[in-house]
């Protein structure tokens, strides 16, 4: 996600930042942007010239002292208390009136904003993968973020060629939320032995969906969407309907996260 917000960030004309700490993640990353915007030249979507400047905009660095900008975008592991370990140590770096923006998928944002000095320039900015193809980015207000900070993160969303929708705080946002019994039901009755993962991810197709849950899951990363679901099923009491399955949290335990690990409900190569 990170390298796919930040390579939609260059393409829109902003001068960008790339932070990651492990070496290998950061030049896989590089690799991963640089692959990505030569299919979109070879498709004839952008020029070679535009390639050229957007991957020019790009810093990557595993420095944080180099990370010195007006807005962050963090979209790191999803545990609030690394999260606001990095916004700690960028807060540190930056002038007092830069933005901090989470791309959590489900975390409170205002429990988030509760730990930094200056929760009223915390925000929710949640992209959804692949990140250069998704129109939709939901800007989460906490509450305590400022009228003028939400219509700042608005316009730059809008200036990356994306849709935002303002939405209030709360577990899941709105479609993650809206997505649990999307992915849960499916878990189900393949749990049950009612029908097969291929069979489900076939038939949805054939009713519209572009993407089966079972695939989707695996480009999401198990991972992911697994914490998602533990994080709503923890936030509203532990409803019965969002119990999340065990046969996802078994993907995890193996490491089998989907297509970032080779291997999830499907193979990869």
């Amino acid at each position: 996600m990170g390298s796919g917000i930040a390579q939609v960030s260059a393409h829109a004309g902003f001068k960008t930042i790339l932070y990651e700490v492990n070496e290998t993640v950061l030049a896989n990353a590089k690799t991963s942007i640089e692959k990505n915007l030569n299919a979109l030249v070879e498709k004839g979507k952008i020029s070679q010239s535009e390639k050229e400047k957007t991957f020019v905009r790009i810093q990557f660095t595993s420095a944080v002292q180099n990370c010195i900008a007006d807005i962050f975008i963090e979209a790191i592991i999803e545990k609030p208390e690394a999260k606001t370990a990095l916004f700690d140590q960028l807060e540190e770096l930056n002038r007092r009136e830069v933005i901090f923006a989470s791309n959590t998928s489900s975390l409170s944002i205002t429990a988030l904003a509760g730990k930094m000095k200056n929760p009223e320039r915390v925000i929710g900015m949640h992209f959804f993968n692949p990140a250069p193809l998704m129109k939709l980015v939901e800007v989460v207000n906490t509450g305590l973020t400022r009228p003028d900070i939400i219509q700042t993160i608005c316009g730059l969303v809008q200036k990356m060629g994306k849709t935002p929708v303002v939405c209030k705080d709360s577990p899941g946002f709105i479609v993650n939320r809206v997505a649990r019994p999307f992915y849960i039901e499916s878990l189900r009755l393949v749990e049950g032995g009612l029908t097969s993962i291929e069979k489900i991810d076939m038939l949805l197709e054939s009713a519209g969906f572009k993407m089966g849950p079972f695939k989707l899951m695996d480009l999401i990363g198990n991972d992911v969407n697994y914490a998602v679901s533990c994080s709503v099923y923890d936030q509203l009491g532990h409803p019965d309907r969002l119990k999340p399955s065990n046969i996802q949290k078994e993907k995890v335990d193996k490491g089998e996260l989907g297509r970032k690990t080779g291997r999830g409900y499907y193979g990869y190569s």
